[in-house]
């Protein structure tokens, strides 16, 4: 997903709905929300799942001035448990963690070869490793493989931004959520950015949420 594309499917996004017109009209075009692919994505995606994401990034980020670089799959095996735990990872982190380092390791998951299948292959390889379930893969392949047509059904944000923009009487669940993305293909992933944008600015609008 490059600027110019992101533009292109908000506008025609925009033209077929005037609900998401509307918040783009106020908070303009969302953000890109780009990460760069491999395992330092993956390791992020796992430390944001059920935690605030502030509260993943400085877990993170002392993961990072821990090891004085962005962490490799063979130094977070050699770290200690309970030098992950004074980091902020939690017990189940600990092992989901070590686990995708392990299979990377040993040659059970590809990471860099990832950006050659197709969108529900990408998923089926990454879901192979324990914790990393529907959500954590969705979110890589939108913002670390910049594919084009995914749709995070588990995301509690794009639930509660799809409630209110869309002024449905209740918070969708995933399969509500499923029926209604049917109306943005092929650019889920670009209305799903603009209901994430919305929810920043109007429900928690605290600057720094989303990681770049």
């Amino acid at each position: 997903m490059t600027k110019g594309r992101l533009l292109r499917a908000t506008s025609k996004l925009c033209s077929q709905d005037a609900d998401l017109e509307k918040v783009v009209k106020k908070y303009g075009v969302p953000p890109l929300w780009n990460r760069p692919e491999g395992f330092r994505t993956l390791i992020y995606l796992i430390l944001e799942q059920q935690v605030s994401l502030a509260s993943a990034r400085a877990t993170f980020e002392k993961l990072v001035s821990w090891l004085g670089s962005d962490p490799t799959p063979k130094e977070i095996l050699l770290l200690s448990f309970e030098e992950l735990r004074a980091i902020g990872f939690s017990r189940q982190k600990i092992s989901y963690s070590r686990l995708l380092s392990q299979a990377i390791i040993d040659g059970n998951l590809s990471i860099n070869d990832l950006g050659k299948l197709s969108d529900q292959a990408v998923k089926s390889e990454l879901m192979k490793i324990k914790g990393i379930g529907p959500w954590t893969a969705d979110i890589y392949l939108m913002e670390a493989l910049s594919r084009p047509d995914v749709w995070p059904t588990g995301d509690l944000a794009l639930a509660v931004g799809a409630e209110k923009v869309k002024k449905l009487a209740s918070r969708p669940n995933q399969n509500d959520l499923n029926k209604l993305g049917e109306q943005w293909r092929p650019f889920r992933s670009v209305a799903a950015r603009i209901l994430w944008h919305y929810y920043l600015c109007e429900i928690r609008p605290q600057p720094g949420e989303k990681p770049s």
